[in-house]
């Protein structure tokens, strides 16, 4: 079964790449939503390939769920009233585009740098813990941090319905 991992990790890889890219590089922002969905279920293969199956779960429930549903959210509620694109800010010039190849490809010389001048070494598997144990850690020492994460995305979509609402009231 080794052998389907290689393909697996280049297709993951091609989504999260290609989802990158298509999020930069959309001229509007349900578009670039796109690219960032893409990239998440890439990222949630990657969680699989790690055989960690139920943070691949979570990754799709959450953020390509959750999250990206109340981005959409935000970006449909606070399109301006003129007909435009939110976004839409006309042509990108060669110097904005060359800083941007520079900033996107720094850090990816830094690590690669850095793996080739100590290379990691295996490291041992830590036993996996159970879901049962998960369930109790969530439901108990860290319960408080759990429902906070869903009071943040309470607020930030009432923010984004109290944004659209402000912006189509008549002045």
């Amino acid at each position: 079964m080794d052998f389907l991992a290689y393909p697996a990790y280049g297709l993951y890889l091609l989504l999260i790449l290609a989802g990158g890219l298509g999020a930069v590089l959309a001229q509007s922002l349900v578009r670039a939503l796109m690219g960032l969905i893409l990239t998440l279920f890439g990222v949630a293969g990657m969680y699989l390939l790690m055989s960690a199956p139920f943070l691949a779960f979570m990754q799709i429930l959450i953020y390509v769920g959750a999250v990206s549903v109340l981005i959409f959210f935000a970006i449909m509620l606070t399109r301006p009233s003129d007909g435009g694109e939110a976004g839409q800010e006309g042509s990108r010039g060669l110097g904005r585009i060359v800083l941007g190849v520079i900033a996107g490809l720094a850090p990816v010389a830094i690590l690669a740098w850095a793996v080739v001048k100590k290379s990691p070494t295996d490291l041992p598997l830590k036993p996996e813990a159970s879901l049962a144990s998960l369930g109790q850690y969530l439901t108990g020492p860290y319960a408080l941090a759990f429902e906070l994460i869903s009071v943040a995305l309470l607020a930030a979509m009432a923010g984004a319905v109290l944004l659209g609402f402000e912006r189509r009231r008549p002045r």
